[in-house]
């Protein structure tokens, strides 16, 4: 019997069997002349079918000027199903989205296939129902290709879907529609957070204290080599996790060396960065209280007595030290920045007490935008369970 995991109680029918094209009619987008971009109506690009929970024409960033006649014969309107038609990575072929605006009409790409809707269905059930991973995997396996994946109108038309009636799909879509306006807000939250949490930093690290005082006089250079091969636990720096381990990092292969006598050691509250890629947030302070080595390549250090190790950390997330880094950044193929050009960065210093006083206001921020990302990562937690488990 053809039925969920999980449904309301009230619907006991089994679901019925159809193919896409009996619902939708499948198209290639368009390919315009290029100097017809930038103008005209709005079309829908790969981007937007990835980055929207749905698409209204508010919503599409691209434009393209184009006759009446292409249009009809390539408009996207309410309850269309709009497919990626090319991508580099395998996982991502035919990832899908549906067109909400019962306003506008819009367009669409050349590495997009429109599903133009012929048949009865509520469209924001269709458009979770392509999303869940029981029918993404029917999706992916019709994709082909060697260093591009390419999936065409012919194989989207031979894939089944099971379907349910009217009302049980009315439902699911509502449940689903009300779960994404959550797990939006929960965004909305966050990056509010954020925005206030940097608004902060500018006007701490804008203030002009008694104490001008250059990081060579604040931080001092690790280079204690792992000789003994008695530490283990090899890190990197990235710009959004920080210290992280590379087995985290790197699930798939090993990046680090057989031989790492010659990495650094991290400690609590060390700070590494990468020359070449600190421009785009490469540096980071060792949160957790564990012994760790990283790469020759990263440039360490600690600091001294006079500052402490929260209220540098977040001068490094200041546009005043952002400033100076980029003031001395050196290279051709890649700009870097030595250790001699960071030492010789300077920084507003208060005393340690208003520098403890200014990283727990800063570092209680942090802690609430941490609690409310996981939040936000539980919503998407239960809406991958629920996609799983409400579709067949």
């Amino acid at each position: 019997m053809i039925v969920p995991k999980l449904r309301f109680k009230e619907f006991k029918d089994e679901w019925t069997t159809i193919s896409l094209k009996q619902i939708l009619s499948f198209k290639n987008g368009i390919n315009a002349n290029k100097d017809s971009y930038g103008r005209g109506i709005k079309y829908i690009s790969v981007g937007d079918i990835l980055n929207n929970t749905f698409i209204t024409y508010d919503k599409i960033k691209g434009l393209v000027d184009i006759n009446k006649k292409i249009l009809n014969e390539n408009s996207v309107e309410y309850g269309d199903i709009i497919f990626q038609r090319s991508s580099e990575t395998f996982n991502d072929i035919g990832q899908s989205n549906v067109y909400l605006d019962k306003e506008k009409v819009a367009t669409f790409g050349g590495f997009v296939i429109r599903g133009k809707k012929i048949g009865d269905y509520n469209p924001l059930f269709l458009n979770y129902l392509l999303k869940s991973p029981y029918n993404r995997r029917k999706i992916i396996i019709k994709g082909a290709g060697a260093q591009h994946y390419n999936i065409s109108q012919e194989e989207l038309e031979k894939i089944n879907i099971n379907f349910t009636n009217e009302n049980e799909q009315n439902k699911i879509a509502n449940l689903f529609s009300l779960l994404d306006k959550k797990i939006e807000l929960q965004k909305r939250k966050i990056e509010a957070l954020k925005i206030y949490k940097r608004g902060l930093i500018q006007r701490i690290y804008n203030n002009d204290y008694d104490n001008k005082i250059k990081m060579r006089d604040l931080i001092i250079q690790k280079s204690i080599r792992n000789t003994k091969n008695e530490v283990e636990n090899v890190y990197s720096v990235s710009n959004k996790e920080g210290f992280i381990l590379q087995t985290e990092q790197f699930k798939d292969r090993i990046v680090a060396s057989e031989d790492t006598q010659n990495y650094k050691i991290v400690e609590k509250n060390d700070f590494a960065y990468n020359p070449a890629r600190i421009n785009v947030g490469s540096i980071a302070r060792m949160k957790q209280n564990v012994k760790g080595i990283i790469s020759p390549m990263y440039i360490c250090f600690k600091c001294n007595e006079k500052i402490i190790p929260e209220y540098i950390e977040y001068f490094f997330e200041s546009y005043k030290f952002i400033y100076e880094m980029n003031k001395r950044l050196e290279g051709s193929v890649r700009m870097c920045l030595s250790y001699e050009s960071m030492i010789n960065i300077p920084i507003e210093l208060p005393d340690i007490k208003e520098q403890r006083k200014i990283s727990n206001v800063l570092n209680n921020i942090d802690n609430k935008i941490n609690k409310e990302a996981n939040k936000y990562k539980e919503l998407n937690k239960l809406k991958k369970g629920l996609l799983q488990k409400m579709f067949i």
